[in-house]
C-alpha cells in the first residue's frame, strides 16, 4: 500500500465517504399506471404542498386526528383526470392502491374527486401530531366516512390508477 493511503485521516475520510454514499433512501411510493406524469414522491415531497387534516376512529375505537395530504392532490399532481374534466369512459377508471405486505383497495374516481364526494380521502404521514409508527407508516389512507377502516391501508407503496374497460 502507498504511504499516501496509509494516512489515518485519508482512511476516515473514505470510510465517512464510504458510509455517507450507503444512506437509507427515503421511504418514498409511486404513482402510475394511467397518469400523465408517474411519479415517486416522499415525505419531504409532501411536505411543501397544502396539508389536511381529518378525524377519525381507528380499530381501536380511539378518535385520532390524522394529518397528510387529499388523494386527490396526489393524483392531481400525476395529471390523472379529475374534476370538470372527468367523465365518460375517465369515469370507468380507479385507484388501486397497495401496501408492502400485498394488501390492496380500490378507490372510485368519484370517490375521490371534490367535485362528485364531499368525503376527503387522506394520504397520511402524521397521527396526533407523531409520524406514524412502523407497521403502520410511513404513509397510510384514512378514510373517515367509511364504516369499516378496511381501506385504510397501511405501508402503503403504490397507487395505481387503472382503467377498468375490459
Amino acid at each position: 500500500m502507498s504511504k499516501k493511503l496509509c494516512n489515518p485521516f485519508l482512511l476516515a475520510a473514505l470510510v465517512l465517504a464510504s458510509i455517507a454514499g450507503h444512506a437509507q433512501p427515503k421511504p418514498s411510493f409511486r404513482v402510475e399506471g394511467e397518469v400523465l406524469k408517474p411519479r415517486t414522491l416522499t415525505q419531504d415531497d409532501l411536505l411543501k404542498w397544502k396539508t389536511a387534516e381529518v378525524k377519525g376512529k381507528d380499530r381501536d375505537g380511539k378518535e385520532h386526528v390524522f394529518k397528510g395530504v387529499r388523494l386527490v392532490d396526489v393524483l392531481d399532481s400525476a395529471g390523472v383526470t379529475l374534476g370538470a374534466k372527468l367523465r365518460g369512459e375517465n369515469l370507468a377508471k380507479y385507484v388501486l392502491v397497495k401496501a408492502a405486505d400485498g394488501y390492496e383497495v380500490i378507490f372510485s374516481l368519484p370517490e375521490i374527486d371534490p367535485e362528485f364526494t364531499s368525503q376527503t380521502v387522506l394520504l397520511a404521514y402524521e397521527v396526533d401530531g407523531h409520524p406514524l409508527a412502523k407497521g403502520e407508516g410511513p404513509f397510510r389512507m384514512v378514510v373517515p366516512s367509511d364504516k369499516k377502516q378496511a381501506r385504510w391501508i397501511r405501508e402503503l407503496t403504490t397507487i395505481k390508477v387503472v382503467f377498468s374497460k375490459d
